[in-house]
């Protein structure tokens, strides 16, 4: 005789759904299982309201191991569950809670085997996916065959990525995104042709595969069992940071939803601003067309910012043509209207937030670390960060390194410590290795003996002599370099600005395609970098002021109020999800922000302008929204810059912001 043991689902009639939750979020939360699309504003409580509806779902009888939860960390899924635990007094471990590829992984254990993968398959990260890529190409001899224009393994290895998260195939991609490696295409797709191959061979995945193999179980005809078998494990997705998912992982969400019918998605399409990572706007935008009874919830009433904050926020989004309206409301009392500052130039607008975080610090006694000055570009911070170490204020670059410390800027940077004094090794050995066919050793090598020179014209004559003994590209490579030389002994005297031009045109933008997927990003920086040396009248006061800016230590300030304490500065991409109680924005000119190449495409412009909300919407307390009126040419006079039509658009009556003018008195 078979016995069947039936346990009751366990139900939880204490829990309170709308403790601790405002209309809004008490509407989400018990809402009735469907397609749900929650807009959730900045700052209005979305991680507690998918909280909460996650405890809704199991305190009415789902089991934690039908739910399916996608985030975006896995930190996040992790404060999500044991806040879940926490609410209901019960064990979430069995949710199926995660980022998508820890889900991912999690089912590929289990049915891996339908796609020739054992269940022991290993997970490749970055440098060993690059180090088999490396194989390959070596193995085809596409270096030595293509030494000037073939990608470096780990370009290759982005591109091969963004096309299976976008459903782009690799060569449109490459045409619209890197369109100078558009000669290397029949080559590039046998790579990866292979690379499949070893991965294959090897029973490992990279990340990617993660999502492309749980895409192919869910699709692909000869694996319909398996995708009935997934799609009825669960009886409720639901996917946080919504507005950021690829094609294919909104895709996953719809597939592993289709048969339950309970799907949950919650983002802020007015947050949506990673389309260079691959993030789909569409997913989000087009939500309901693709769901049959969709109903739309928002989320609207803020906790974060003053209401003059969000009504600048307000009206800038509105401009928006694509995309779910709201308003958000603030749930403080008013403040001080943001302040919008006309600056002379750069470096007045540098002064300007310098003397200001210092004024907020000292006479508010406001922590540095509870102000943040945010950017559209790293470049951008270039003369601020100058301006705080020589003011001795600590600061931190969010998520990155300071501007002068970043390869690409040390890397041309060593041309003109090279050739300024050629017995600097240091320097010789960096750039050195920035050519073709010159590795580590030989780079030690040559520097060794150009090292032992005095003199430019003496470097450039050396180069030709190791050129001359040099074998295949090695050989090639030095006679350039030797002839980039000779076009730098023009510069001598003159501002180092056309010598970094000069290395950037002669050979790193070259590097920089084939070794950077954000190429034309840090090409931008150099430019930044270039115009910022023109201020010196040669390359030796220029280096000089460099070193001397490295090895100053900004540890301390009057007042600081512990040792960490510095001022916060990011890129607008890499503050989204903060907030602090005061925020500038800085470069806020067309063509800075918003980019000019944004300015010609709508869909682009209004991700810009997206941007914007998203750095506005930061600041809790204190908003400055700074911009340069002029920027000192290259050949000529100073040219007047244009303020960002986000702020233009908005500078209608009733008024959202106050203009301030700077007046500078004598010190």
């Amino acid at each position: 005789m078979k016995y069947v043991i039936k346990t009751e689902r366990p139900r939880h009639p204490g829990f309170d759904a709308a403790k601790d939750l405002n209309p809004e979020q008490r509407a989400v939360v018990e809402a009735e299982p469907g397609s749900l699309l929650v807009i959730a504003g900045a700052g209005t409580g979305k991680t507690r309201t998918l909280t909460y509806r996650v405890a809704k779902l199991v305190a009415s009888g789902c089991a934690p191991d039908r739910i399916l939860l996608c985030t975006f960390t896995n930190r996040a899924a992790r404060e999500m569950v044991a806040r879940v635990e926490g609410l209901l007094a019960i064990d979430m471990a069995r949710c199926w809670a995660g980022t998508f590829h820890h889900v991912g992984n999690r089912l590929l254990r289990r049915h891996g085997e339908h796609l020739g993968l054992g269940s022991d398959f290993g997970i490749l990260d970055g440098e060993d996916a690059r180090a088999i890529l490396a194989g390959v190409i070596a193995q085809l001899g596409l270096k030595a065959l293509s030494a000037r224009r073939f990608p470096e393994p780990k370009v290759l290895h982005a591109f091969i990525g963004l096309a299976q998260g976008t459903g782009t195939p690799l060569p449109e991609l490459i045409g619209a995104r890197a369109p100078q490696l558009a000669p290397q295409l029949p080559a590039i797709l046998d790579v990866c042709a292979r690379y499949a191959d070893r991965k294959q061979a090897m029973n490992v995945v990279d990340f990617d595969d993660l999502l492309v193999h749980w895409h192919t179980l869910l699709t692909a005809p000869e694996h319909a069992g398996v995708a009935a078998e997934l799609q009825a494990a669960f009886d409720h997705v639901l996917c946080d940071e919504y507005q950021d998912t690829s094609a294919l992982q909104g895709t996953l969400c719809d597939l592993m939803a289709a048969r339950c019918g309970s799907l949950t998605c919650v983002g802020d399409d007015a947050q949506s601003i990673y389309s260079f990572r691959g993030a789909d706007f569409e997913q989000i935008a087009g939500f309901a067309r693709r769901h049959e009874g969709t109903r739309v919830l928002k989320l609207t009433i803020n906790y974060r910012s003053t209401p003059e904050i969000l009504e600048l926020a307000n009206r800038s989004i509105a401009r928006n043509v694509h995309g779910h309206a709201k308003e958000l409301q603030a749930l403080r009392g008013p403040g001080m209207r943001p302040a919008v500052l006309p600056l002379r130039d750069v470096y007045q607008q540098a002064e300007f937030v310098a003397q200001r975080v210092l004024e907020l610090h000292h006479e508010q006694n406001l922590p540095l670390s509870k102000m943040a000055v945010l950017y559209r570009n790293h470049s951008h911070s270039l003369e601020l960060q100058v301006e705080l170490t020589r003011r001795q204020i600590p600061y931190s670059v969010r998520s990155g390194v300071r501007f002068f410390e970043q390869a690409h800027i040390k890397d041309v940077v060593a041309y003109l410590r090279a050739h300024d004094n050629p017995r600097d090794a240091m320097a010789w050995v960096r750039l050195l290795k920035q050519w073709p066919g010159i590795g580590a050793q030989t780079a030690e090598n040559y520097a060794t003996s150009l090292a032992a020179l005095s003199g430019s014209a003496e470097v450039a004559a050396r180069l030709q002599q190791l050129a001359g003994t040099a074998k295949g590209r090695a050989a090639d490579a030095l006679t350039r370099l030797s002839t980039l030389f000779s076009l730098l002994d023009g510069t001598a005297g003159v501002a180092p600005g056309d010598a970094l031009r000069r290395v950037v045109e002669s050979h790193y933008a070259e590097y920089a395609d084939r070794s950077f997927t954000n190429a034309s990003v840090r090409k931008e920086d150099i430019e930044h970098l270039a115009a910022y040396a023109e201020r010196y009248a040669n390359a030796q006061e220029f280096l000089a002021d460099l070193a001397l800016f490295e090895g100053l230590a900004a540890e301390n300030v009057m007042g600081a109020e512990a040792p960490d304490d510095r001022l916060v500065l990011s890129t607008i991409h890499q503050a989204k999800g903060l907030e602090w109680p005061i925020a500038f924005v800085l470069w806020l000119v067309d063509g800075r922000f918003p980019t000019a190449q944004s300015m010609r495409i709508p869909a682009d412009l209004e991700e810009e302008r997206r941007l914007f909300y998203v750095a506005v919407t930061r600041a809790a307390d204190e908003l400055y929204l700074c911009y340069p009126t002029i920027e000192h040419g290259r050949d000529g006079p100073a040219t007047l810059m244009r303020p960002s039509r986000f702020l233009v658009e908005i500078d209608t009556a009733p008024a959202v912001f106050d203009r301030w003018q700077i007046s500078e008195e004598p010190a």
